[in-house]
């Protein structure tokens, strides 16, 4: 019987940072990703107001806060419950992700992520996982670019290439077997850093 071989056998196990308390300015807990960047959402805040002045400027501050860009602890939140391909761990345990390799601008994520080994051949379906979550979750008015940390694969320039070329990535999740790998390391993201507690 041949056995299956893992890249690395013995990962280093990091803490985790802790569940996402939510951004300092507001709390996303019972919010849904989209309506945060949608004018729908601010469309039921105006047909709700009342004439009197008071009501109206509570509508346009509770508008404005409605519309805010995101932060990079938001972009880690939705990343950081991954599960690796090769481990029942998360991207946040064996510290593939974290929050200072996600960099934000006006329309642009850029996520790197750092390979527990150098030759890691899982390196693309990780990329490929984190692009498919945030494809999913952000608006499509951000780029998404995901990039394997300099220095930290041997094959770095082939993976980045393959991660960020929309023709590749969109034929690689044609393939039903990667598609449905890439399904199970996004069937935990939900927890968004929250432990499972098994009774």
């Amino acid at each position: 019987m041949q056995q299956n071989l893992l890249d690395n056998a013995n990962p280093i196990v990091h803490a985790a940072s802790g569940a996402f308390p939510g951004s300092s300015k507001r709390n996303l807990k019972n919010r849904t990703v989209r309506s945060l960047w949608t004018e729908e959402a601010g469309e039921s805040f105006k047909s709700a107001a009342i004439d009197d002045k008071e009501s109206e400027e509570e509508t346009e501050n509770t508008e404005e806060e409605e519309v805010e860009d995101i932060d990079e602890e938001e972009v880690f939140d939705l990343l950081r419950s991954i599960t690796d391909p090769e481990h029942p761990l998360t991207l946040e345990q064996l510290a593939v992700v974290s929050n200072s390799q996600i960099t934000l601008s006006k329309n642009h994520v850029l996520v790197e992520f750092t390979p527990t080994i150098p030759h890691c051949s899982m390196a693309t379906l990780i990329g490929l996982s984190l692009r498919v979550r945030l494809l999913r979750s952000l608006p499509e008015r951000y780029k998404v670019d995901i990039r394997v940390k300099e220095g930290s694969h041997q094959s770095e320039v082939a993976v980045n290439k393959q991660l960020n070329d929309k023709e590749r990535v969109a034929a690689a999740l044609e393939n039903s077997h990667l598609l449905g790998v890439v399904e199970g390391c996004l069937s935990t993201a939900g927890r968004r850093g929250k432990e499972v507690v098994t009774v």
